[in-house]
């Protein structure tokens, strides 16, 4: 009889073990970008006046809008940018964050610090800086807000920077590095970003996966 509880005991002990590591690795799983995700430049010029189909506004599950497992000592509230993992969260406490997918910056175009939303813009105009009309020349000077603008539904603007974070009607241009510094996000995620975060919101843009 003793034999044969210690022999349950044994059994129930390496169930728990096993139940807690499988949810560790399912909480690290959570964090670590998808080993497939590319990470490549990606040679694309802007496209105003396309309006992409909803079958184009659908992304892999990657870099699909989702709740995930996230530690950080930042507080709820504040907007988390991972450059190099090509996702942004928007910290939720108890280490839980919603993940969003984003096109970030070119290489030579990708940035890191510390910013506050400075304001805020449904279907904002769009006027390309004269940098962005060098490279480009046939890029129209003004462009007023609607589905075929570059920017997007929605724009949040990074304080007194040239940055923002916006949307897109490139949604094929997600997960990869694309951009003159700007985040972008598909239309129904940046609506949904702007709806969660208010002027002044803390953003933290890092360009290096912390260890």
């Amino acid at each position: 009889m003793t034999a044969l509880s210690g022999k349950c005991s044994r059994q129930i002990l390496m169930l728990l073990v096993a139940l807690v590591t499988g949810f560790a690795l399912s909480a690290q799983a959570q964090v670590r970008p998808p080993l497939n995700l590319q990470k490549d430049d990606m040679q694309i010029d802007d496209q105003p006046g396309y309006v992409p189909s909803a079958t184009e506004e659908q992304l892999s599950s990657a870099y699909q809008r989702q709740p995930v497992y996230f530690r950080t000592s930042e507080p709820a509230g504040t907007v988390i940018i991972h450059t190099s993992e090509r996702f942004l969260y928007v910290v939720q406490g108890n280490n839980r964050a919603m993940r969003y997918g984003i096109g970030v910056g070119r290489d030579g175009f990708q940035w890191a610090g510390l910013q506050r939303i400075s304001r805020k813009a449904e279907w904002p105009d769009w006027i390309p800086p004269p940098e962005m009309i060098e490279r480009q020349p046939y890029l129209p000077r003004f462009m007023a807000g609607g589905p075929g603008n570059p920017l997007g539904a929605r724009a949040l603007y990074l304080g007194n920077t040239i940055y923002r974070i916006h949307g897109t009607n490139q949604p094929q241009t997600i997960g990869h590095a694309v951009s003159s510094g700007c985040f972008r996000l598909v239309n129904n995620d940046v609506v949904d970003l702007y709806d969660r975060v208010p002027v002044g919101t803390k953003v933290v843009i890092r360009q290096r996966p912390e260890l």
